[in-house]
């Protein structure tokens, strides 16, 4: 159980407990974990065409660094690690990469208010459409 373990990121300093978390989870169960940073689409909505590239860039540079920060938190616990940069809609991008990956489970952070019935709304769409357990974390402002 939990041998595979999908962990989305989003750079933000909240998530580090989440990663810790995570890290010794699969170490504990010998599991591997896929780290995912999502470069949301939604960003480029309103985004003049000619700044569209340099933000996507920045963006990417973004994820990478999330990622490299998530990964060496796993490399401390021993932790087999995997990392995913992805474009899209987020939700939509975690669900269908723990499909892909076949994932026991998914641990990610979620910008908890009451007003939004507990879940952000990426969360709450993994959580109510997901296919295997979801751990959600409530995540603290940074």
């Amino acid at each position: 159980m939990y041998d595979t373990i999908l962990v989305p990121v989003d750079g933000s300093d909240s998530m580090a407990p989440i990663v810790e978390d995570a890290a010794t989870l699969a170490a504990e169960r010998d599991a591997t974990v896929h780290l995912l940073y999502v470069v949301d689409k939604r960003a480029f909505l309103t985004l003049a065409d000619d700044r569209r590239d340099e933000v996507i860039e920045e963006l990417e540079a973004q994820g990478s660094a999330a990622l490299e920060v998530a990964s060496a938190t796993m490399k401390d616990h021993e932790v087999a690690v995997e990392t995913h940069l992805h474009h899209g809609d987020p939700a939509d991008e975690i669900l269908d990469l723990a499909t892909e990956l076949e994932v026991d489970l998914i641990a990610m952070g979620t910008h908890a208010r009451f007003e939004d019935n507990i879940l952000g709304s990426v969360s709450r769409t993994v959580v109510v459409e997901a296919d295997v357990p979801v751990l959600a974390t409530p995540l603290t402002e940074s």
